[in-house]
């Protein structure tokens, strides 16, 4: 199966949906030990980039020329779709509920739809609405209906900023770019956000504090380190590489809807890990997900002929979708 093929595209995004998946699971004990969420988050960004950073010297092969050239793409991605969504999420639940936040935080689709449509003057097809509708339906029923409640218009507004920020992670990662690699932007963009918010934690403008004691893991007592390294190399380098490569070749809308079924693992990790009982609406939820992603699949399908490879899609709405990603700063 080629990468560049539509079923390889899926599998990538869906391991990417996996590994960030397991993020929840991983910081839950951290939080609990003594860690605030800044910390984490940059300890999880900023060390994933070095991680990927020997990858991305590998795949770059001295064409350092091709960084500098992409050197806006790689801002955005570390300020946006790193530093600023992460910033807007916490600051969201801070006062309104974590459900709330999640389900309007992964409205994102929904943006990047309603960009396309805007800037295209195209009403999307059928399918698109079908998909959005069951995808939401879908999400609202694996967070839990009582997300949708009267809460804080203050952190609504850090939550719909959040979604946007997410949004502009997926255009950002999807726009063709043949001489930066995947990895290359995953790495530099994870150190670039990790370094942001390490200076505002530095600042003291984010709380930042940490323990360094063993934690309950797995039912288990572990060192603090082991939650750390698993959440650094799975839920960041894997999970942020295989996203900007599957987004590279699904384009920006699909690889948005795909990246919903990451609410879907989560919930799974927390019922195998933290022993959260997953109900029978949640399970209902995550197969109107998945049919969502897979009416929008469908929608794809029918608009490009056969010869063209999907990565054409972003290319025709990505004047249009920098809107969103220019708004989101």
């Amino acid at each position: 199966m080629k990468l560049s093929s539509l079923p390889g595209g899926l599998a990538v995004a869906a391991l990417s949906a996996l590994s960030f998946g397991t993020s929840g699971a991983l910081v839950k004990p951290l939080l609990e030990a003594g860690w605030s969420p800044a910390a984490a988050v940059t300890v999880r960004a900023l060390t994933a980039g070095l991680v990927l950073l020997p990858l991305a010297v590998v795949a770059l092969r001295g064409r350092w020329a091709a960084l500098w050239l992409a050197r806006w793409r790689v801002l955005g991605m570390g300020v946006v779709g790193v530093a600023c969504t992460q910033l807007a999420y916490f600051a969201a639940i801070s006062t309104i509920p974590v459900s709330t936040a999640l389900l309007i935080e992964f409205l994102a689709p929904l943006i990047l739809v309603g960009v396309a449509w805007a800037v295209s003057k195209r009403m999307p097809r059928p399918a698109v609405f079908l998909g959005s509708a069951l995808a939401v339906g879908g999400l609202v029923l694996v967070i839990g209906p009582g997300a949708i409640q009267a809460v804080d218009p203050i952190g609504l507004t850090f939550a719909f900023l959040a979604a946007i920020g997410c949004a502009a992670y997926f255009f950002i990662a999807a726009r063709p770019d043949r001489d930066l690699p995947p990895v290359a932007l995953a790495a530099f963009g994870l150190i670039v956000g990790g370094v942001i918010l390490g200076v505002l934690g530095a600042t003291g403008l984010l709380s930042f504090t940490a323990t360094f004691g063993d934690l309950p893991l797995f039912g288990a007592l572990a060192p603090w380190w082991v939650p750390v390294v698993l959440l650094v190399l799975v839920s960041t380098a894997i999970a942020y590489a295989t996203g900007i490569t599957a987004a590279g070749v699904l384009g920006s809308r699909l690889a948005s809807f795909v990246g919903l079924l990451e609410v879907v693992f989560a919930s799974l990790f927390a019922w195998l890990l933290l022993g959260e009982q997953l109900t029978p609406l949640q399970l209902l939820g995550g197969l109107l997900i998945l049919g969502g992603i897979a009416a929008v699949r469908s929608e794809r399908a029918e608009a490009l002929p056969p010869e063209e490879p999907p990565q054409h899609d972003v290319a025709i709405v990505a004047s249009g979708e920098a809107t969103a990603a220019a708004s989101a700063h």
